[in-house]
């Protein structure tokens, strides 16, 4: 019998989809890739397989997950298998060099990128930001993984000199123009089945690093996801969010073959709106679909046994 597969590396922001997926008495198998070995000889089985894999998954001990995912994708995808969010959508997740340079192909506004290897290249990138703030970041990241803002070069360079720099995994750290919002929050925008599903508002006061997965509050004063019952609560969904940037992304998507992911932006004093993220591994804050009535997993869950059930309905001869 087919099933669905999901493919991961953190049980913690991957049981809430498995409760649901389980509610709609749907068939699956949980495959965990923190370690692992592909018979390339072999077939794989029949179903549909869903990537969650995820960028920082280094930070948790599992160095080599991506590397895992992309040859268990490859296998999938050279026998013909049905992936969510293949070996594509894995390429974006960890680089956000190559999510800027197809943001930018689809008109989409990035902000100002230099991607640097090596301490003098980055000192030398951050010239180009001479007299104004800006920030550096791991070109694979996610949960916010070497954001620091800085207001000179200079400021960068005792930075880099000291204990304090943060060596990213691929090498790779990205000189970026800071963007000065007006209000401290950032907009998060979801798709299931790649259509927007809702947007999500940000506040960033505290940090960068914020993650909406609720499993980011275990001993993680960097990602507080909102758990708190006032109204100032971090995470808010936005009722009726429309805006024309939607229907540019849902373009970017669908060129990727990517079907589910969030995509983040931040608007300027002008209204400039800047795109900077795009995160395949998206996932979502219960406490803000609780007030909402909106739940990214159901829809996840309900895309994925929509397209079990087209795998299984008879093709039709004429």
């Amino acid at each position: 019998m087919s099933k669905i597969y999901v493919l991961h590396e953190n049980n913690e922001w991957t049981d809430h989809l498995l409760k649901r997926l389980e509610e709609l008495e749907l068939p699956y198998e949980d495959w965990l890739l923190t370690n692992g070995k592909v018979d390339l000889s072999s077939e794989p089985p029949e179903g549909i397989f869903y990537n969650r894999m995820s960028a920082s998954s280094h930070t948790r001990g599992n160095r080599y997950s991506a590397e895992l995912t992309n040859a268990v994708l490859a296998w999938l995808e050279h026998h013909g298998r049905k992936v969510v969010n293949g070996s594509r959508a894995l390429q974006l997740e960890v680089s956000k060099v190559q999510q800027y340079l197809e943001l930018e192909k689809y008109g989409i506004q990035t902000p100002k990128t230099i991607a640097a290897v090596g301490k003098e290249e980055l000192l030398e990138a951050a010239k180009e930001f001479e007299g104004k703030p800006f920030i550096t970041k791991h070109n694979r990241a996610g949960k916010g993984l070497g954001v620091q803002l800085f207001q000179s070069a200079n400021a960068l360079k005792d930075y880099v000199e000291s204990d304090q720099f943060e060596e990213p995994v691929d090498g790779v750290t990205l000189a970026q123009e800071y963007i000065q919002p007006p209000q401290s929050f950032i907009t998060r925008c979801e798709f299931v089945g790649g259509k927007f599903v809702y947007a999500v508002r940000v506040d960033t006061s505290e940090g960068f690093e914020l993650c909406p997965a609720d499993a980011c509050t275990i001993d993680d004063l960097f990602c507080p996801t909102g758990e708190e019952e006032s109204n100032d609560s971090k995470f808010q969904i936005m009722e009726g969010f429309d805006h024309p940037i939607l229907e540019k992304y849902e373009r970017v998507l669908a060129a990727n073959d990517i079907q589910i992911a969030g995509i983040e932006f931040i608007q300027d004093k002008d209204g400039n709106l800047y795109t900077y993220d795009i995160n395949t591994n998206t996932n979502y804050n219960s406490d803000a679909e609780a007030k909402s009535g909106k739940f990214g997993m159901l829809e996840v869950a309900k895309f994925l046994g929509s397209e079990l059930k087209k795998q299984e309905e008879p093709i039709m001869v004429d």
